[in-house]
């Protein structure tokens, strides 16, 4: 297998920076069908606290441990993929991290089997394993395969296949998973007799569990793909025989990193908090159904996707930096109207929440990880271990729901976006990257 630790740096001679390097387009197609994967794996993911509640008759607490289990991989095995990247190349942890990805998503078909919660979340964990050390390795990957300067805009066009395959997702659960939940409410099925019960839940666990079974299928092809695909060998910087510990104390001594890491725990709890609960507020606030809470979802991630790619050209002549604040203010004022307005003004307003997250896990990942040289593998690593947020809000919002309501419980979000927002409005000031991603003083 062929090793890629870093790919050079290239001089260019146009002013903006080419956006990939020659001899990486095919792996840059290839990787970016990894970030539509996960994609597909986590908007599936979301609407699960639903069916799981229902399912197995559980409050909002109980069945938000999906989120804990998805999420908690995710802050375990970041570190150790970026071992894997710095002992042997992002290559080696991208096909690690799809291989584990293929054998949580099999799993879940003897889960279905045993008919019980744990098994399910023992598959989630697995399946997120995987997807942490393949983000962990997809995204600095991606950053090495052109110019520093392009990086954010890169890595920011990648991401935008991530809603792509977040679509995807939603429609699969909402089609073909969502639709297939017997309407019995849960005092109906605790008076149902035992043998009624057992098949009812036999045939939803089954509608949970096709789905993964097909994606996994698919991941074998694409594992297949990426391993026969070259990706030519790269020079190695020599910073790169560093310690772990002497790395991790440069880090922490960096305030944009360290402020960047704090950030994306909040706004990845807040990513994961919105689309988790969308359903439960629709249902709240609209009196309807889960399937229709599932289309406001879906709504949701069409407004992501199309957002993405509008940030990304608009990043072309707007700082990264500058984009970020304007997009977490109006993701806080956007969620005051959720709490406020509990019809369908907040439920529209809680959609055109993914607006302003459409910009923000590249941007912040991006702008964070700048200058940081062969630091970023682990530099990289502390950012997805900073996913735990969506473990451990999840949680909070979900005990919140139980308590005050499902509008009240947004207030959460507010306090999320206002951290993205402080991080935004410090990078502005302190100001390292202009639009093309180039290094700048303060008070540019």
């Amino acid at each position: 297998m062929t090793q890629v630790q870093d790919v050079p740096e290239q001089p260019t001679a146009s002013k903006r920076a080419p956006l990939v390097y020659p001899g990486l387009k095919v792996p840059f197609v290839l990787l970016t069908s990894c970030f539509a994967a996960w994609g597909i794996a986590t908007a599936m993911t979301d609407p699960l606290v639903k069916v799981f509640s229902k399912i197995f008759s559980m409050n909002t607490l109980q069945s938000s441990l999906v989120q804990f289990a998805f999420y908690g991989a995710y802050f375990c095995l970041a570190l150790p993929a970026a071992f894997i990247n710095r002992r042997y190349s992002y290559k080696t942890g991208v096909l690690t991290g799809l291989a584990i990805f293929c054998v949580g998503a099999f799993l879940f078909y003897p889960a279905a089997k045993l008919e019980a919660y744990l098994p399910f979340l023992a598959a989630l964990f697995i399946l997120a394993s995987g997807l942490s050390i393949l983000e962990t390795s997809a995204n600095p990957f991606m950053i090495s395969m052109g110019d520093e300067r392009s990086a954010t805009r890169r890595l920011n066009l990648a991401q935008a296949f991530n809603p792509v395959g977040t679509n995807i997702g939603i429609l699969i659960s909402t089609v073909f998973i969502l639709t297939k939940l017997n309407p019995a409410s849960e005092a109906e099925r605790a008076a149902m007799p035992p043998g009624q019960l057992q098949a009812i839940q036999q045939a939803e666990l089954g509608a949970v569990m096709a789905p993964y079974v097909i994606i996994a299928l698919v991941l074998v092809a694409l594992w297949i793909a990426f391993y026969l695909t070259k990706v030519p060998p790269a020079r190695e910087h020599v910073e790169g025989d560093e310690a772990f510990l002497p790395t991790m104390r440069r880090l922490m001594r960096n305030p944009h990193y360290r402020f960047g890491v704090i950030t994306q725990f909040f706004y990845v709890g807040a990513q994961t908090c919105t689309w988790t609960f969308t359903i439960q507020y629709i249902e709240s606030s609209l009196d309807a159904s889960a399937v229709t809470g599932g289309l406001f979802l879906q709504y949701s991630m069409i407004v992501f996707l199309i957002s993405r790619f509008v940030f990304t050209y608009l990043m072309r002549f707007i700082s990264p930096p500058r984009l970020l604040l304007a997009a977490s203010v109006v993701a806080v004022l956007l969620n005051v109207v959720v709490i406020l307005s509990p019809n369908i003004v907040g439920a529209w307003a809680l959609v055109m929440v993914s607006f302003s997250m459409s910009l923000m896990f590249p941007t912040i990942y991006g702008v964070a990880l700048h200058g940081l040289g062969a630091d970023t593998k682990f530099g990289g690593a502390g950012l997805v271990m900073a996913i735990l947020g969506g473990a451990l809000l999840p949680l909070v919002q979900g005990a919140m729901m139980d308590a005050l309501g499902a509008p009240a419980s947004f207030t959460l979000m507010v306090l999320c976006f206002a951290v993205v927002t402080l991080y935004a409005w410090y990078e502005v000031r302190h100001g390292r990257i202009d639009t093309a991603g180039v290094p700048v003083t303060a008070g540019h």
